[in-house]
């Protein structure tokens, strides 16, 4: 007898390591091909329709099978224990041009504003923090579309980092905007011109510059990359203005300065990229950066907890009632710790019981279910746990388990109730923790109308409203 589920909320980085860290959601991007044209020609611009989502058939059913008298497999059912994956197609040639990318206007081009005799350059005041705080610091950056976060490379940039940090201490950034983007490419941003509704489109881009030397370093242009903006062939141009990646760069590699990366709100950065553009690139209406903020990094929960500091009960309040469950951390540690992640975290909240199947089991905790199938934050903290089997611990009503694939250390997010004896289940499923009270839940869980493909799914939506650990 056997059980699988396919884990598909999540996205997956797959040639580009940098998007495990960005979000868990199987999505992969292609990175752009070389430049071989002009930034400001509008041969550059690639069509709208070339992004599409498909949907995958990676979603294997689980059988379970008893024997008859001849010992022949007979198969009872074969519901299925997973959502949909999905696999996003990015454009296969996103032309840009190293020398023009980000800055076709020189700043020679236009008279700089005057300052006063010794006065530092605007956004350029060395600031106070140290490198080793820089490092547990990230960037909350607030726009018209979303809300991008960023951590920083100060081993490798450090004048850059720490320029970036007094400039947002400081309000610098705050009412400039992103004001020029290749789709699905990069966007860029932090030109305190762009403060000034009355500046000149022309002059868009040619502020702040010429305030920090190069730093130079192996640091990759993958998703998510942040790097400063510098004037073609000018040694030691950059400043306050900076450039994300929305997908990989490798032509930017070792010509300019990175000196972040995206740890959450990837998808802001490709709304941004898809604004309407001119031949230029230069946004038609630009997207305001309304704050830049300085916070600590978000720590991940429950990372270092002991088995003792584990032992929560959870309340799942669902739109059918509530239903509490007990951890048990002696049983499958890690899953527990996995299971308080998420809870603590929001990550389950406003997902759905996806799926009932009377006389077996309930399941949630796929991410599919949020509106809009939202990112979260906490994508960036979900790995495959390594099974916690138990041998003697029986999958019986009210017990909670963890779905997965084939592999048996795949489990990610998504967990089951079971609502009879499954025995077909013990030993190879992992045991994390039982319903200690809303067994009146799971009865009108096990009653709801069920249809598609395989009569598993609720027609009326069951959502876990919120999950929230017990003081």
């Amino acid at each position: 007898m056997r059980m699988r589920n396919a884990e598909c909320g999540m996205r997956n980085g797959g040639k580009e390591e940098i998007r495990a860290a960005l979000r868990l959601s199987s999505v992969n991007r292609r990175g752009a091909e070389n430049a071989e044209e002009s930034f400001t020609s509008s041969q550059n611009s690639p069509g709208n329709d070339e992004n599409t989502w498909d949907k995958m058939a990676s979603c294997p059913t689980f059988s379970e099978e008893t024997r008859g008298e001849n010992g022949s497999a007979l198969p009872l059912r074969s519901p299925r224990l997973c959502g949909e994956r999905s696999i996003r197609k990015r454009p296969g040639a996103l032309t840009l041009i190293v020398s023009v990318l980000l800055l076709s206007l020189t700043t020679s081009s236009f008279a700089q504003p005057p300052r006063k005799k010794n006065a530092p350059l605007p956004g350029a005041e060395p600031p106070p923090v140290s490198l080793e705080e820089a490092a547990s610091l990230e960037a909350v950056i607030t726009t018209d579309l979303g809300v991008i976060r960023i951590e920083f490379f100060p081993s490798n940039a450090p004048k850059h980092v720490q320029a970036f940090i007094k400039n947002a201490q400081t309000g610098f950034y705050d009412g400039s905007a992103f004001h020029r983007a290749i789709r699905l490419g990069v966007i860029q941003g932090g030109d305190p011109l762009l403060k000034d509704p009355k500046t000149p489109r022309a002059r868009w881009g040619s502020g702040a510059l010429n305030q920090l030397p190069d730093e130079f370093s192996d640091v990759k242009h993958l998703t998510g990359t942040v790097s400063a903006v510098r004037i073609p062939g000018k040694a030691n141009s950059g400043g306050a203005q900076f450039f994300i990646c929305a997908s990989a760069q490798p032509q930017l590699d070792g010509q300019f300065s990175a000196f972040g990366r995206v740890t959450e709100g990837i998808e802001v950065v490709d709304k941004i990229s898809e604004v309407e553009a001119d031949a230029e690139q230069k946004l038609n209406a630009p997207v305001k950066i309304i704050s830049v903020k300085i916070e600590p990094k978000r720590e991940e929960p429950f990372k270092v907890a002991g088995v003792d500091e584990m032992r929560k009960e959870v309340i799942l309040h669902t739109s059918l009632g509530d239903i509490t469950v007990s951890l048990e951390p002696d049983l499958a540690p890690e899953h527990v710790r996995n299971f308080l992640k998420l809870t603590q975290t929001g990550w389950y909240d406003h997902t759905l019981f996806h799926r009932v199947v009377p006389g077996f089991v309930v399941q949630g905790g796929l991410s599919q279910g949020r509106a809009g199938n939202q990112t979260h934050y906490a994508d960036k903290w979900i790995r495959p746990l390594k099974g916690e089997f138990s041998s003697t611990r029986k999958h019986i009503r009210g017990v909670l388990s963890m779905a997965r694939t084939d592999d048996p250390n795949s489990a990610l997010t998504s967990f089951f109730i079971v609502l009879a004896p499954a025995a077909n289940l013990d030993g190879k499923y992992s045991i994390f923790g039982k319903v200690v009270d809303g067994f009146d839940t799971l009865e009108k869980m096990e009653k709801v109308q069920r249809g598609g493909p395989d009569g598993q799914t609720p027609v009326e939506r069951i959502e876990l409203i919120e999950a929230v650990i017990k003081p």
